[in-house]
């Protein structure tokens, strides 16, 4: 019988895990590029894991240390990356074991929250992971392009990246499951994800505003990030876009689902496509209820939430959820008999999709994924601030 363990990764396993991730993924490093990964996994705060059969580096995944913004307060979150396994290693539950060592890692350290990139949305549903957000992706012809008027600001060409900080910060906030970029962050993901010219849109105050980062090739503008705080700022950066007609033919952008361009432009039958993105699961229930921002309302609210969780033992349960008028909450573990009455019955990725504001009680009701109570549900639903889930980064 193999002998199988689950260990933590470190600089020695670096050579060994770095083949396991450039075949998994089908990709290929230089020796260069290869020490600057390390340089970066020495710098980000990260936890790496591997399961080891008969001692050889079977399957791995990592756990960085991030932060996320939900209802503008900022949640600790555990952003799981490059799982990956040799093809002979597979369809062994290794990756499951590993998921479960994950959660309970997290959980041990304070991360409530956990996001990640899906190869497949089915296989991590399976283990209490659910979509939180999807994205529209825009493909414009020149002539289709806003029309360009006058701005009483002015752009002004950067070449630091640091400097965006306080603007993403102030634009990421407005929304839930962005993520709050460290210094390390900017120095290393941004730079090699989003390369390019940097515009930041300063008004007639001199205000910094909003920014572009963008690359053009080929005859076409890439948009990498597009931030405004303001109406002014998102009109005149598209003035901005349109002043590189001459030189492009189309322009490619990523945008949040709530974006307005198709209001502003005299065709809006451009070429549009709704991606998918990441998925996002709630850690340790009683932890995440405690800290979450819950609506103010001129009374208090008692829900008994029912939550099935099959591979977190310590959300699998019914707990009582008391949301003072403020906002504040309070979750507690019931033992013995659940409660009938003002009970909502749920799994923990709709508990996920419903208080990240992805899905609200009436989709989920119609989905079949949210039962019990109908009063209690709704009384639920009505304490949830809403916002639009966005991330403009991959991990």
């Amino acid at each position: 019988m193999s002998n199988v363990r689950i260990g933590r990764l470190g600089d020695e396993h670096f050579q060994e895990s770095m083949k396991l991730a450039q075949f998994a993924f089908q990709y290929t490093r230089t020796e260069q590029q290869l020490e600057e990964i390390r340089v970066r996994i020495e710098e980000e705060p990260s936890e790496r894991w591997g399961v080891f059969v008969d001692g050889q580096l079977a399957a791995q995944a990592a756990v960085l240390e991030l932060s996320t913004y939900i209802g503008g307060k900022v949640f600790a979150m555990g952003g799981v990356a490059a799982v990956s396994t040799w093809p002979e290693h597979r369809r062994q539950g290794y990756v499951a074991k590993m998921l479960v060592h994950l959660l309970e890692r997290m959980r041990e350290r304070g991360q409530t929250v956990s996001f990640l990139s899906p190869f497949a949305f089915a296989f991590y549903r399976k283990y209490g992971w659910e979509t939180y957000t999807e994205h529209k992706t825009y493909t414009i012809q020149t002539r289709q392009l806003p029309v360009r008027k006058p701005y009483k600001g002015r752009f002004e060409r950067l070449y630091d990246y640091n400097s965006l900080q306080a603007l993403y910060e102030t634009y990421a906030s407005k929304f839930n499951g962005t993520l709050r970029r460290s210094e390390l962050w900017w120095k290393h993901r941004i730079p090699m994800r989003k390369p390019g010219q940097i515009a930041v849109y300063r008004d007639s105050q001199g205000e910094a505003q909003g920014y572009l980062i963008y690359e053009v090739k080929e005859q076409q503008l890439t948009v990498h990030e597009f931030v405004y705080l303001t109406s002014e700022a998102y009109e005149a950066i598209w003035s901005f876009i349109g002043q590189h007609d001459s030189m492009i033919e189309k322009v490619t952008m990523t945008v949040p689902m709530n974006d307005r361009l198709t209001d502003m432009i005299a065709d809006p039958r451009i070429k549009q496509e709704i991606v998918p993105y990441f998925m996002a699961r709630i850690v340790d229930v009683e932890a995440f209820l405690g800290a979450y921002p819950f609506l103010a309302s001129g009374s208090a609210d008692r829900v008994c939430l029912d939550i099935t969780d099959e591979h977190a033992p310590w959300n699998n349960g019914c707990f009582e959820l008391l949301i003072g008028e403020s906002g504040q909450a309070e979750a507690k573990r019931l033992t013995g008999e659940r409660p009938v009455e003002e009970t909502v019955k749920m799994g923990i990725g709709t508990l996920t999709s419903m208080l990240l504001s992805y899905r609200n009680a009436s989709d989920l009701s119609f989905l079949n994924r949210i039962g019990g109570d109908m009063e209690a549900i709704n009384r639920l639903q009505n304490r949830i601030p809403e916002r639009m889930t966005y991330l403009p980064d991959f991990f």
